[in-house]
């Protein structure tokens, strides 16, 4: 049942990736076999965390990172030759698809977010926008993009000649051949630096893709699934503001805000610093607190909504004064401002007393409610206006300030012209 509910929104598979499967599988059997067989050393610890830094910052760059992504999908800034190689390189050495192939995907993906043309669709579920659409063929083609500029740049397209070649160096030769050489760890190199590294690589990466559209919130727009949420920035150095990122694709940021965490926003300004990135685009600022501005005032017109409020001045009866006077016999009534209040059902609870609601029933209490007994607070306006039953045919002109409650003077009403 569990299997039938989470493949249930696959399209028809027409086949399956050998090449994408076999290392998908046997990448993660080599590295749990080095976590149970082979001695870590320290040394190959801090080498594999910097190896998997620097495939991060390739691909990660496929989602998170500089390169594949932010530089090459986005043109998020431009970088020297120099930083184009280190990071053409390091995104091979990750295994996911050179930068040609993933970047028109990726480009492919933000333009039809959440529909059949939109290759990781979040629509058809975790396990296929985590891993089902990098494994199966199917009947889905990913939408049309403009790939023009890929097309034409040099270092995209020798890695596209050379990919399998290039990954076999960087992916699986240059991570054990580092320890091996320079402390003998060849074992280790190979089952740590290599292994397991590549399937960290991998899963963090993916996780863009699956609970970047699952976990965390919209603060900019929720009219697609992107969210933004500090874990999966956490695994893939930065990326996790989904959120922000579809909304403003070409910001070389994921996380606007300082306090965010967003390592790759920090390697880019870095390599600017020393010359080796420049044009750093971002969003206006305006515009991307508008949008932060919009889902919050969208928040609280929810609450707003589901709030109770008095009954607007127009939906409530005009009364004459005779009747005013003979309906305050039976139950108490104060007239402030206008309106006729029913407040019998406050007497046990004012702070003053029923007696002093009581002998002013049927009496024009405005100006003690007003300050000239006790000047009410922000909720005792509020509340009196929740026991609004009238207004006094001909009675006394409501002071702009006074007809409308302390709560609902900043009160947000939907736009319904188009």
């Amino acid at each position: 049942m569990f299997i039938k509910n989470v493949t249930q929104s696959f399209p028809t598979i027409t086949g399956v990736r050998w090449f994408n499967l076999s290392v998908l599988v046997i990448t993660p059997a080599l590295s749990l076999y080095g976590l149970l067989y082979v001695p870590v050393l320290r040394k190959t610890i801090v080498c594999t965390t910097l190896y998997y830094i620097y495939s991060m910052l390739g691909i990660t760059a496929e989602r998170a990172a500089p390169g594949y992504h932010r530089l090459w999908s986005h043109r998020s800034y431009n970088a020297s030759f120099p930083l184009q190689v280190f990071l053409i390189l390091a995104g091979a050495s990750a295994v996911q698809g050179s930068c040609y192939w993933w970047a028109r995907r990726h480009r492919s993906h933000h333009r039809h977010t959440d529909t059949d043309l939109d290759p990781y669709n979040s629509g058809r579920g975790l396990l296929w926008t985590h891993i089902g659409w990098i494994i199966f063929e199917s009947d889905l083609k990913p939408g049309p993009a403009d790939i023009s500029d890929l097309s034409k740049d040099p270092v995209v397209q020798w890695q596209h000649r050379w990919y399998f070649v290039i990954l076999t160096v960087f992916g699986y030769l240059l991570p054990m051949v580092i320890p091996g050489l320079l402390w003998g760890d060849w074992k280790g190199g190979f089952f740590f630096v290599g292994a397991f590294r590549m399937t960290a690589c991998h899963h963090c990466t993916f996780c863009i893709n699956s609970i970047a559209h699952y976990l965390g919130t919209t603060p900019y727009d929720d009219k697609h699934t992107p969210r933004d949420h500090l874990l999966s920035a956490i695994l893939t150095m930065g990326e996790g503001y989904h959120n922000f990122h579809h909304q403003f694709p070409m910001d070389y940021r994921n996380a606007f805000r300082w306090y965010q965490y967003d390592p790759t926003k920090w390697f880019i300004s870095v390599c600017h610093y020393i010359g080796l990135a420049s044009h750093l685009r971002v969003f206006p600022s305006n515009e991307i607190e508008k949008g932060a501005l919009t889902m919050k005032i969208k928040a609280l017109k929810d609450v707003q909504d589901s709030i109770e409020w008095p009954v607007p001045p127009q939906e409530l009866p005009v009364v004459s004064w005779k009747t005013f006077q003979e309906e305050s016999q039976s139950r108490t009534l104060l007239l402030i401002s206008g309106f006729i209040h029913d407040v019998s059902m406050f007497l046990d609870n004012h702070p003053g007393g029923p007696v002093l609601l009581t002998r002013n029933s049927g009496k024009d209490m405005t100006a003690s409610f007003f300050g000239g007994v006790y000047a009410h607070s922000h909720a005792a306006h509020n509340l009196l206006g929740m026991m609004r039953v009238g207004i006094l045919a001909g009675g006394v002109e409501v002071p702009a300030e006074h007809a409308v409650p302390p709560s609902q003077q900043l009160v947000i009403r939907a736009n319904t012209s188009h």
